[in-house]
C-alpha cells in the first residue's frame, strides 16, 4: 500500500526541544500495579488511561516479569557490548530493517549531535546474519528471543486495555502486533551509554539521547538503580520546557505511549518528549545501561483512527520515515 509522504510536524517541535530548560524533582511518574489484572481490569485501565492521556509516561510494578529475568537480560546486554569491536561490526544496523548494531549514529534533530551511546536492535523477523555467532556468545539470541516474547505479553496486556478505551477489541492491538507474521516489527533494543570521563563531567551540549519522541505505539523500558538521567516532558507544546526525572528501578518497568499510539487513539494518549541527560557533577557518570522494547504495529497494517481525525497510513511507511529522520549518520 504506498503512502503521500507523512509530514511530522514533531520534528520541528523535537528540534525547539534541544534547550536546556528547567528540571523539577517535585513531579511524580505515576506508578501502576498490574496485580490481579483480570480481576483489576477495570481499575487497572482507568489507571493507564488516566496517566497515558495526562503525562505519557508510567511505571508498572507487580508486571510478572521475573527479577532474575531481568537481572539476566542486563547481564547478556553487558556481554553483548564487550564484545571486541571488530566483531560488532560485523553486525551493522540496517536503518530500514531496524535491526543490527549501532554506534554514535543516532542524531536526534532536536541537538544535532550522535548520542553518547551504542546500541543492538533486535527486530525477530529481520535478523538474517545480524546474530553474533554461537561461539562468540553461545546462548544469546535463545534468550533474547524467550525475553523479547515476555515483553511482548506484558506490552499486549497494557494496549488491551487501550483497545477497549478506543472502542476496539480487545485483542485488537496484539493482532496488530502479531509476532508469528513475517511483517512483524516491534523491536527489543539493548542500549549502553558510554562512561563519561571525569573532565567531561557537566560539559554543555554533551547528551546521552537528546530529547525525542517514541514512535512506536508503546515502549517498555527496564533501568538499572543508581543509573539515572530519563527526564520527561509531560507538555508536547510548552516553549519553555520543564523536565521531570523518571527514577531507575530494577523491578518497575517504564512506559511510555508513542507516536504511531497517539495518532491512533485521534491524539487522545499523549506521545511525549523525553531524554537522557548526561551526569552532572556530584552524579554516577559510570556506564549506564537500558533495555527498551518498542511495540509497534506490523508493515502490513494500516493505521486507521477511531474518529477519522488523520488519513489512513501503512504502518512501515510510517516508521521509515520516522527512522529516516533519526538516523543521520555519524558526525563524529
Amino acid at each position: 500500500m504506498s503512502q503521500a509522504p507523512y509530514t511530522l510536524d514533531e520534528l520541528n517541535k523535537e528540534v525547539r526541544m534541544g534547550q536546556l530548560g528547567t528540571e523539577r524533582a517535585d513531579a511524580a511518574i505515576p506508578k501502576i500495579s498490574l496485580h490481579d489484572f483480570e480481576a483489576r481490569r477495570a481499575e487497572i485501565t482507568d489507571e493507564l488511561w488516566a496517566a497515558a492521556t495526562q503525562v505519557g509516561f508510567f511505571q508498572l510494578v507487580d508486571h510478572g516479569l521475573p527479577q532474575d529475568l531481568i537481572d539476566e537480560a542486563f547481564a547478556w546486554s553487558a556481554k553483548f557490548f564487550d564484545l571486541p569491536r571488530g566483531v560488532k561490526e560485523q553486525l551493522p544496523l540496517r536503518k530500514t530493517d531496524n535491526a543490527g548494531w549501532e554506534f554514535s549514529s543516532q542524531v536526534r534533530p532536536s541537538v544535532g549531535v550522535p548520542d553518547q551511546k551504542e546500541s543492538y536492535q533486535i527486530t525477530r523477523p529481520r535478523m538474517d546474519g545480524l546474530w553474533p555467532d554461537e561461539t562468540d556468545l553461545p546462548g544469546f539470541r535463545a534468550f533474547m528471543d524467550g525475553f523479547e516474547t515476555r515483553c511482548w505479553e506484558v506490552a499486549m496486556r497494557v494496549l488491551s486495555c487501550f483497545a477497549e478505551r478506543l472502542g476496539f477489541d480487545r485483542d485488537f492491538f496484539s493482532a496488530a502486533h502479531d509476532p508469528a507474521s513475517s511483517e512483524y516489527q516491534s523491536t527489543l533494543r539493548l542500549i549502553h551509554y558510554y562512561a563519561l570521563p571525569e573532565e567531561a563531567v557537566g560539559t554543555p551540549g554533551l547528551w546521552r539521547a537528546g530529547a525525542h519522541t517514541d514512535f512506536d505505539c508503546l515502549t517498555l523500558l527496564f533501568q538499572r538503580e543508581g543509573q539515572g538521567g530519563l527526564q520527561v516532558c509531560p507538555g508536547r507544546d510548552l516553549e519553555a520546557p520543564e523536565w521531570t526525572p523518571v527514577p531507575p528501578s530494577d523491578d518497575a518497568i517504564t512506559c511510555n505511549i508513542g507516536d504511531m499510539l497517539m495518532r491512533w487513539s485521534d491524539d487522545q494518549l499523549l506521545s511525549n518528549f523525553h531524554r537522557v541527560r548526561a551526569p552532572q557533577p556530584g552524579e554516577y557518570a559510570g556506564a549506564r545501561y537500558s533495555i527498551p522494547f518498542f511495540a509497534q504495529a506490523n508493515r502490513d497494517v494500516t493505521i486507521t483512527t477511531p474518529q477519522g481525525k488523520y488519513e489512513p497510513i501503512n504502518a512501515l511507511d510510517y516508521l521509515k520515515q520516522r527512522i529516516a529522520a533519526n538516523y543521520a549518520g555519524p558526525r563524529m
